[in-house]
């Protein structure tokens, strides 16, 4: 007989400047749910080198790095080991895999990975300089999809680590997106403007409903422009086929399933929702101990600036409102609750 275990996602509201941010969240970071995160933080940013992450920042996301001031401040550590951890530069970090779905307006995702290393944060975010945004965390400073209030919407899809540079973790990246950036435009130019440590792809739509794939490697980003789209973990570009991993036959089947979708059911929010959510479906994984398992499921609707979120498999949507949150008058949960296979 199966056995599911909980998956508790904390709701985050974040207020004021960087610094502040920042400060906020260093109470979180001192709850035992993340002493054992950090010392696997701590062996993954080795290769980080404090100085080289501060001057990166410091030309592409000033804001971030003040954030991260705060964060060391409230936890009383050196500003060195923070930013190692914290900033995603030249970090290592395992394979995940993410399926993104792009269509009539709809952003519908499956973020899949290990709970071992899942930040279990919905953060809605509302700084005093840059775009007030709703997404997931991850290393508490980045996001691994989101929406901000122009209605621009990110994902990150991991395509292969072997292929190396002196960059950002592509997590940190889309959270510099989701601040700076109001359409799809910006974005692209703020990419290049980025070094990118591993090779990923981006998968983006905004309010104008325009909808792309960015194929980005540390030497190179290719920019596809489609009506609507299926995201999930392979460059398919000519000139970057060759930086796939060796094995890319999940990733291509995923994209088969959903083209079967789109051509055989209804495609509103909820009913794309249900079918990523469903734990039956093929787009839904559970493989948590091979770091391949469906963790959230997530619609972001630019148009509405409406987020429909689930956690774990045959979970209960819940909707949360863009123009509420920024108004003041969106009374979140503390958190949400969801069922996945234990990992045996």
């Amino acid at each position: 007989m199966k056995k599911y275990e909980d998956l508790v996602v904390s709701v985050v509201s974040l207020m004021g400047d960087a610094y502040d941010v920042g400060f906020q969240q260093s109470k979180e970071i001192q709850s035992s749910a993340h002493l054992v995160q950090d010392e696997l933080l701590l062996a993954l940013s080795a290769t980080c080198n404090a100085q080289e992450a501060q001057e990166a920042l410091q030309y592409v996301s000033p804001n971030l790095l003040q954030e991260i001031k705060g964060l060391a401040s409230g936890l009383e550590q050196s500003y060195e080991s923070v930013i190692k951890m914290y900033s995603g530069y030249n970090m290592t970090f395992p394979d995940m895999g993410c399926t993104s779905f792009v269509h009539d307006g709809h952003y519908v995702r499956n973020y899949d990975f290990s709970p071992a290393l899942y930040d279990a944060r919905l953060v809605f975010s509302n700084p005093s300089e840059g775009y007030a945004s709703i997404g997931f965390s991850q290393q508490i400073i980045g996001r691994l999809d989101g929406m901000n209030e122009k209605g621009l919407v990110v994902g990150l899809h991991f395509v292969n680590n072997e292929w190396e540079g002196d960059g950002f973790l592509a997590s940190t990246i889309v959270r510099i997106l989701l601040e700076r950036c109001k359409n799809i435009e910006e974005a692209v130019l703020q990419l290049k403007k980025i070094p990118h440590r591993y090779c990923y792809n981006y998968s983006m739509i905004d309010q104008s409903g325009k909808v792309v794939v960015v194929e980005a490697t540390p030497t190179e980003q290719i920019v596809f422009e489609k009506h609507s789209f299926m995201c999930t973990n392979h460059f398919e570009s000519q000139e970057l086929k060759e930086k796939n991993k060796a094995s890319i036959d999940n990733s291509i089947q995923r994209k088969r399933y959903i083209n079967h979708f789109v051509a055989n059911a209804c495609t509103t929010a909820m009913s794309a929702f249900q079918y990523f959510n469903d734990g039956d479906s093929p787009l839904f994984f559970k493989q948590y101990k091979e770091y391949f398992g469906t963790l959230h499921t997530v619609v972001y609707s630019p148009n509405q600036l409406e987020v429909i979120v689930g956690i774990g498999e045959n979970s209960e949507p819940l909707t949360f409102s863009m123009h509420q949150f920024i108004r003041g008058e969106l009374i979140l949960p503390t958190t949400i609750k969801g069922k996945i296979l234990q990992a045996i």
